[in-house]
């Protein structure tokens, strides 16, 4: 099958840590020619950035996506008319401008290995996609966060019915349906055998770990927990949904296994590099830069590793000025400022971009090692190197 055809760009970029939010509307600073995915080309046409090549495949996941939700739209309508004024909120949700890294992840590792693209693989992103966004769906709610993406969070899609309660229950419950959704699609992708069984598990497990993962989350608002505790959880965050998306790719593409293995440990890099970053720019970049008020994660009482660095490294007094702002449920910009100088002051946030950027450069390693095709490669290398670079821009 020959190269998919060049496709519209998408106006934001998505991506993991918190549901993986528009890295291009934080960072405007960034121009994706730093990422060049065919470097020794001399031809501009023949250059394809990493940034690139995910505007390309998500407008092609997207038209998938369209698709299968036409299908469970007409279902909906035969079910109950609610059901469908439901699925047609659930399609706008899932949909909103944005670029699908966690199925382009999939997309890009299989066609590394397959050599190729195909409508089976493509229907694999649709499920991708429906199960990242079933953990999006709880994660808005349980954060009580009513954006996403420039609209509003899923739960808040329904103001007219039942108030708050309706549309937190309807949230809880599709949000089930969803992941329900995402199986289904997989296993009536093509794919069959030891291959498609293998990524069952490998999503059913993740579920399990994400959500395991989100249970520390919330404890941690309550405790301070330090550097290894911090690893526990995010073991299970990001790092497990790359995971599973990467090797979803690499199985289905038919990758020998040792290149599983190396695969493994790289997009567990992956998932620690990034949440560091996502952490380190909650705090740090400007509402321009981030899309929305900085400082959520430090209202809500959340332990990014800086701030558990910090709270090692602090003294007395800075570690109560610390603590007295965390968990109030909202921060102002002055205490925020004071909070960032804190973490300055304590070596906290080097600390956290050093591990951060230690963590790129093992996953570069690795997927270097891997018999994984060149433009696949320089795909995921180009992300890293983003990852990293970015970290330059907060100080």
């Amino acid at each position: 099958m020959g190269p998919w055809p060049s496709q519209d760009r998408a106006a934001a970029f998505e991506a993991v840590g918190r549901g993986f939010e528009s890295l291009r509307a934080r960072h405007p600073r960034f121009h994706p020619a730093t990422c060049v995915l065919n470097p020794e080309a001399n031809s501009a046409s023949s250059q394809m950035t990493w940034e690139t090549a995910l505007d390309q495949y998500t407008a092609l996941i997207d038209r998938k996506l369209r698709g299968h939700f036409k299908s469970l739209k007409g279902a909906a309508r035969r079910y109950h008319p609610f059901m469908l004024k439901t699925y047609e909120n659930l399609e706008e949700y899932v949909l909103r401008r944005g670029k699908r890294l966690a199925s382009c992840s999939t997309f890009m590792t299989y066609k590394g290995y397959a050599g190729e693209v195909d409508e089976k693989i493509l229907k694999v992103c649709v499920g991708i996609e429906l199960y990242r966004h079933c953990i999006l769906i709880h994660d808005d709610l349980v954060d009580e966060d009513e954006a996403r993406r420039g609209g509003k969070s899923f739960h808040k899609l329904f103001p007219d019915v039942g108030g708050a309660r309706f549309g937190e229950g309807t949230a809880i419950f599709m949000g089930d349906a969803m992941y329900a959704l995402s199986l289904e699609v997989i296993l009536n992708s093509g794919f069959s055998g030891e291959a498609l069984d293998e990524v069952i598990q490998l999503l059913v497990k993740d579920y399990r770990d994400v959500n395991e993962s989100q249970v520390l989350d919330l404890l941690f608002e309550h405790k301070e927990p330090d550097v290894e505790e911090w690893y526990t959880m995010a073991s299970k965050r990001a790092s497990s949904l790359f995971r599973t998306t990467i090797l979803t790719g690499a199985v289905l593409g038919n990758a020998p296994e040792e290149d599983l293995r190396a695969l493994d440990e790289a997009s567990t890099n992956i998932g620690y590099a990034f949440d560091i970053q996502d952490d380190i720019i909650d705090t740090f970049a400007t509402k321009q830069q981030y899309g929305r008020t900085p400082g959520g994660d430090i209202a809500r009482g959340k332990k990014p590793l800086h701030l558990v660095y910090a709270l090692q490294l602090a003294g007395p007094k800075e570690s109560k000025a610390i603590k007295r702002a965390l968990g109030k449920g909202r921060i102002s910009p002055g205490d925020l400022e004071k909070m960032r100088a804190v973490i300055r002051k304590t070596g906290a946030l080097k600390a956290a971009k050093e591990k951060s950027i230690g963590h790129a450069k093992r996953a570069k390693m690795l997927i270097n090692r891997t018999k994984m095709g060149k433009g696949s490669k320089e795909f995921f290398e180009g992300f890293i190197d983003y990852i990293a670079q970015s970290l330059d821009w907060y100080k």
